[in-house]
């Protein structure tokens, strides 16, 4: 567990399931078309499953004065070795959106990235149009690097993507 004065995240567990679920059907409106997220108890207990490991992590966000989630910052395909890169990934719930608790999560993500996890670098590859997922990388320091046409296949369709990086410094 890591935590700043307002939040801290930790490793999402299979007993999350049941508030996970309820925040993301309370959220499905702010979700689409950005990102898709876990719908059923099964597809939950999945990808608990597949982002603990070595390659891929994800991240709870507790807002510490509600214990409430905040949402869920994402480490994918870790590359150590030569590369030393991971994308990352995050969404929030409704309820706590707009106070900034996200920036914390995904600077404190960051952190663990570069520090723990001994990276060099980290990607966010974000829809042109999503202004609040570019505001959030922006604050926490990326650069944009570019532009992939159809990069991602998201709701049934292949979309665009602006490349955001962040280098340790």
């Amino acid at each position: 567990m890591s935590s700043t004065p307002r939040i801290y995240v930790r490793s999402l567990k299979l007993s999350d399931g049941e508030q996970f679920l309820k925040q993301v059907r309370q959220s499905r409106r702010i979700h689409r078309p950005w990102v898709q997220v876990p719908q059923t108890q099964s597809a939950f207990k999945d990808y608990v499953k597949e982002m603990n490991t070595e390659d891929d992590l994800a991240f709870l966000v507790i807002q510490k004065e509600s214990n409430e989630m905040v949402g869920i910052v994402e480490l994918r395909d870790i590359f150590l070795g030569d590369f030393k890169n991971s994308y990352i990934i995050y969404f929030g719930f409704v309820g706590l959106i707009g106070q900034g608790l996200m920036r914390e999560a995904v600077q404190r993500v960051i952190k663990i990235a570069f520090s723990r996890l001994k990276l060099h670098r980290l990607e966010a590859n974000i829809q042109p149009n999503n202004q609040a997922s570019k505001a959030l990388v922006q604050a926490c320091g990326f650069q944009k690097e570019g532009f992939s046409p159809k990069f991602l296949k998201k709701g049934g369709q292949w979309r665009d993507h602006e490349r955001w990086a962040l280098v340790k410094g």
